[in-house]
């Protein structure tokens, strides 16, 4: 059944071991560097059974009621279904979230559409995937995912360097395996559990190696530790920082201490085949919920560089005019990916309804591939105040507050009533979004989050169809048809 925000809540005041800046948190929901997220994720949860939103938000099936982000996707419906749902969310709480659990869910479906391969290892592998995703559906937990490793000498495979710097099998028990390393994962510390999986290819030449592994993660297990890096939120004044203090996923280094992970978690192991399958389509679903996220990255780049050149009475200039239309034109570009990829959805091995393949990773080229320069029009547009403009306590200080009140005051800006103060809260979320150290970590983390970008456009790459530019160059050429032999080493499927 959907959970209640209070549920999710006591469900993290586990005893898991975290820490943050030295220091060890003993409660993860009041800490205030987690507890904005918390607090989002709860209201997640909570918008579920709001009438408001319940029908947004929740499918039924029988006397069951489910949350639509988990629900596997069979029908071009379902992602309008997820799409508006997503929207619903961010909309609601007035920022940009990646992790609410429907983007990292999605990577387990990958696995469902590979449970041939998981049949070869071992049939109970395929069952427990299908287990763990009817147990995401009847459960509601926050689900993450765990890809990211240490990167130590990247020079030399695993097993020539420290053999802990990667997650691997130490034992075999009756109870599982025993297995110790460490990965990187945003929200891992405040969620429930993580789809835990390698992302390296460099496994060796033999068909079995203890680098080959992935699992469900119960983030409560014994031997866990959260190793989080600073958080943004309560380092300046909210209203200074209005996305930073409320919108920071924390990332941990996720240490596993001689961990037990359950038979029934375990989903391959010590099967290259099927580790090198997961990552090779472990972004088929997954990708669309995270370019939905940069389509509201787009909205928000827009709103504020519009709102700026309103209020300084820029908006009539042509050459204003042109960036802001080199804005809409990126925006749309990703509506435009992300509405093809479902209505040419592609259908899966395992019977699911894929965004077209082709599609969807072009688009997710084209919303990260384009982002920083995205940022820097904004930021043209918003102009130098956006790196001068003091914070709001000086705005309410008696010697320098009718200074700035008589600078900091436009027509435009004082259209409601509210003087310099409209001005100063849209360059703070301004600096916030395109000049603070949170916009800089959110940028990486949009350049990098899923993959690289060479991995990017090897994945366009490899879900491209070739075959209709060669025929029709072929046809305008005059060429002959070549024999099978001679067309080269085309490859298909997504990465």
């Amino acid at each position: 059944m959907i959970r209640t925000g209070e549920q999710y809540r006591e469900s993290i005041r586990d005893g898991r071991e975290v820490s943050i800046n030295g220091e060890v948190v003993r409660d993860v929901p009041s800490h205030p560097m987690f507890k904005p997220l918390v607090d989002i994720r709860a209201r997640i949860y909570d918008m579920q059974h709001d009438p408001a939103h319940a029908h947004l938000m929740t499918y039924q099936e029988g006397d069951e009621t489910s949350a639509i982000a988990n629900r596997l996707p069979l029908v071009q419906a379902d992602w309008w279904d997820k799409r508006r749902a997503t929207d619903a969310i961010l909309d609601t709480v007035g920022g940009v979230v990646t992790r609410v659990g429907d983007e990292t869910v999605g990577e387990m479906w990958s696995l469902f559409d590979g449970q041939d391969i998981l049949n070869d290892v071992d049939p109970q592998f395929a069952r427990n995937i299908r287990d763990h995703i009817h147990h995401v559906l009847h459960r509601d937990p926050f689900h993450v995912s765990a890809n990211t490793d240490p990167k130590g000498d990247r020079s030399r495979p695993p097993y020539e360097q420290d053999p802990d710097m990667l997650l691997h099998v130490v034992r075999e028990t009756d109870a599982g395996l025993v297995v110790r390393g460490a990965k990187y994962e945003t929200a891992a510390a405040y969620a429930n559990q993580a789809f835990t999986k390698p992302t390296i290819a460099d496994w060796g030449d033999a068909a079995c190696s203890d680098y080959a592994l992935g699992f469900i993660c119960d983030l409560s297990s014994p031997g866990l530790k959260f190793l989080c890096r600073t958080g943004f939120a309560g380092r300046g004044a909210p209203e200074d920082y209005p996305l930073s203090s409320r919108f920071d996923e924390i990332e941990s280094l996720v240490v596993f201490d001689d961990v037990l992970v359950p038979w029934e978690n375990v989903l391959f192991y010590r099967h290259t085949r099927a580790a090198q399958f997961i990552r090779a389509t472990l972004h088929r679903y997954s990708a669309f919920a995270f370019v939905q996220r940069l389509l509201k990255q787009a909205d928000l780049l827009i709103g504020t560089a519009l709102l700026s050149v309103r209020q300084t009475g820029l908006e009539g200039r042509s050459a204003v005019q042109e960036k802001l239309a080199q804005l809409a034109v990126y925006r749309e570009g990703i509506h435009a990916h992300l509405t093809a990829a479902i209505t040419l959805g592609e259908r899966s091995p395992a019977g699911l309804l894929m965004p077209n393949q082709s599609l969807l990773y072009a688009g997710r080229v084209l919303a990260c591939g384009q982002l920083p320069q995205m940022m820097h029009l904004a930021r043209e547009l918003c102009g130098g105040q956006v790196c001068l403009t003091p914070d709001a306590a000086a705005f309410r200080d008696p010697v320098s507050g009718p200074w700035l009140q008589k600078f900091y005051a436009t027509v435009a800006a004082d259209a409601d009533g509210t003087g310099a103060e409209n001005r100063r809260r849209l360059l703070a979320l301004a600096r916030d979004l395109l000049n603070s150290d949170y916009a800089g970590h959110r940028l990486s983390f949009a350049l990098f989050a899923q993959s690289p970008p060479f991995a990017h456009l090897a994945a366009v790459y490899r879900s491209f169809d070739w075959d209709g530019p060669l025929a029709f160059v072929r046809q305008a050429a005059g060429l002959a048809s070549p024999s099978p032999s001679d067309e080269g080493s085309s490859v298909s499927g997504d990465h």
